[in-house]
């Protein structure tokens, strides 16, 4: 099911991101930049686009767009979003099917996506998980009280 964004959800966003957004019609944009390391990420949330019929469960869908220098990402179904002033980040996700998607976005213009994520790995005992996969599974079990 897709996440309803809330006019508070905008501000906890801007809030932890330290930047304003920009209303482009029902987009809405936080536009970031990092002197120090020359990095620039632009985050874009459309809280609702319109599915065709017979195309998904769910006529609508809550989109979040990076764009950076060298990549494009994309969540579809936002299912829910932390949001840190403390961290300077902002953590969307997506979660169906037994299997939980992560994007998170750094004040400092930084951005990573963890993908297909099982959600047994969330409560799993993270010392005992492969250090490729621990990264992942603590930054997604921050979504856990989201869905319980």
């Amino acid at each position: 099911m897709a996440y309803s964004f809330a006019d508070t959800d905008f501000e906890r966003i801007a809030a932890a991101l330290g930047v304003d957004a920009e209303r482009e019609g029902g987009t809405l944009r936080f536009s970031l930049k990092h002197e120090a390391s020359g990095r620039r990420l632009a985050v874009e949330i459309t809280p609702e686009v319109e599915l065709p019929e017979g195309i998904a469960t769910e006529s609508t869908t809550a989109l979040i767009s990076v764009y950076g220098s060298n990549s494009f990402l994309q969540l579809h179904d936002c299912s829910g979003l932390m949001a840190s002033e403390e961290l300077g980040e902002v953590i969307f996700f997506a979660r169906q099917g037994g299997r939980v998607n992560g994007l998170v976005v750094e004040r400092a213009a930084g951005c990573s996506l963890y993908a297909n994520v099982s959600e047994k790995l969330l409560s799993a005992d993270f010392t005992q998980l492969p250090a490729e996969i621990m990264m992942s599974a603590v930054a997604l079990s921050m979504s856990e009280p989201l869905f319980d």
